[in-house]
């Protein structure tokens, strides 16, 4: 059976510490492009905790958002978090969404999209529960050519170890990720009017471990990357302890003598 994603989500928590500052600044961006606005029911596909969901509803107008996961923990850490009888939050696959066509007026996805092995079907469900007129919007990252924090934490992964090398290659060639992804998917589904544009986000960390921190979480891509393999679980701390004083010469912070056995 394959799996409907391909992303690590055991922590709503964990996963707030980690994206949640990105996927906060990224929400109105997302809102503002696919013009989303006014009166309307929303489906929120891949919602995570719910960020992008909590935005739209800072529009007073809005009528519902249905935010669905297939995390059971992301679920929960969104319900905790909610207090606005217009938003909820459902455990469902995207690829398998159990609404009736033309259910909501706006389909909009947030950083989901690129974890979804079949992207066709989840964007084809996203099409069906969409009224003629609405939109189908979604956002994912630029791996290459962006993101510049975690490629920071693939190249140093890369420099370590033949496993950090192959997570750093499924990491910048995963699907819906490079320009023109999504495009090529939006007009394989049917859809008419496709606009497709690239933006940029800003984040500042306070410190080293402001950045580095969250990252030692269980969440998402970055943690495959350094999980330990049979053959560097000897050698684990000394390699991940050396990747972190690695990390914090680059960026100006940490000892700056080595560390004994790496």
């Amino acid at each position: 059976m394959l799996a409907s994603s391909s992303f690590l989500a055991t922590d709503g928590g964990g996963y707030q510490r980690q994206m949640g500052r990105w996927s906060r600044r990224l929400a109105p961006l997302l809102k503002g492009f696919a013009g989303i606005g006014g009166a309307v029911r929303v489906l929120d596909v891949g919602c995570g905790t719910g960020n992008l969901s909590f935005c739209l509803a800072q529009d007073l107008e809005l009528v519902s958002a249905i935010g669905v996961d297939l995390s059971p923990a992301y679920i929960e850490h969104a319900i905790r978090r909610n207090g606005d009888k217009r938003l909820d939050f459902q455990v469902r696959d995207a690829c398998a969404l159990p609404f009736p066509d033309a259910s909501f007026d706006h389909a909009i996805s947030m950083l989901a999209l690129q974890f979804v092995p079949r992207v066709d079907l989840a964007v084809g469900e996203m099409r069906r529960v969409t009224r003629p007129g609405g939109t189908v919007a979604a956002a994912t990252w630029d791996t290459r050519g962006g993101l510049v924090a975690l490629r920071m934490i693939f190249d140093a992964a890369a420099m370590l170890d033949q496993s950090g090398r192959e997570a750093r290659a499924a990491a910048y060639t995963r699907p819906m990720s490079r320009p023109g992804d999504l495009g090529r998917v939006w007009h394989g589904a049917g859809l008419s009017d496709v606009v497709q544009d690239m933006g940029t986000i800003r984040m500042d960390f306070s410190s080293f471990a402001d950045f580095w921190t969250p990252m030692e979480g269980k969440e998402g891509p970055a943690r495959s990357t350094w999980a330990p393999s049979a053959r560097t679980q000897k050698r684990g701390f000394a390699t991940w302890s050396g990747w972190r004083i690695w990390m914090g010469r680059a960026m100006g912070h940490g000892p700056t003598r080595p560390l004994p056995g790496s």
